[in-house]
């Protein structure tokens, strides 16, 4: 398998479906790596353990993590099933950005970001890196979120293991287009 394929299946098991593969999540999201790998290999997506390390290592976006004596593997965020991260809150940066795809923006204004079938609403620091994200579902736009002002109105945030920022719900009030991708 290629490092692209074992990750988007990581990400299915691991976020979304564990049943697909007879696996089960603890609370926290973690599973265990040799039973992992035990079903993955009777389902004939078969690695060793130095692929799986490598993989989670170097994912571009983190979405991976061990335990310390790492014996344990989860998803660092974007779930959509009920795990507890054991994330605290914490001040977000006075601004940061949403990318999504030209199509949803005109809900997004009206309707505010919602976290849809996930635990959270996922926010970047970098418009670049929101840039990606918008692009993956076809033409980007990027909305600014004003995430100091939320956090100063009493919203709480969350920065998971891969520095995605979190959080609940965006009211419209807190969007702006960011500058220089204008909407339709």
């Amino acid at each position: 398998m290629k490092d692209k394929d074992i990750s988007k299946f990581l990400s299915l098991v691991l976020r979304h479906k564990p049943e697909a593969l007879g696996i089960v999540l603890d609370p926290e999201g973690w599973t265990n790596v040799e039973v992992l790998l035990q079903k993955m290999q009777a389902r004939g997506k078969g690695i060793t353990l130095e692929k799986l390390k490598e993989v989670v290592a170097t994912n571009d976006k983190q979405r991976f993590s061990f335990n310390q004596d790492q014996t344990l593997i989860r998803a660092s965020q974007g779930h959509s099933l009920a795990v507890d991260l054991k994330l605290q809150p914490l001040a977000p940066p006075p601004v940061l950005y949403h990318g999504t795809a030209q199509r949803f923006a005109a809900a997004i204004q009206q309707e505010g970001l919602k976290k849809q079938n996930r635990q959270y609403v996922h926010l970047s620091a970098e418009v670049e890196t929101a840039m990606k994200v918008g692009a993956r579902h076809g033409k980007p736009v990027v909305f600014l979120v004003e995430s100091g002002q939320m956090h100063q109105d009493g919203v709480d945030f969350f920065l998971s293991e891969n520095h995605v920022w979190l959080t609940h719900f965006v009211a419209p009030v807190y969007l702006k287009t960011h500058t220089g991708l204008a909407l339709p």
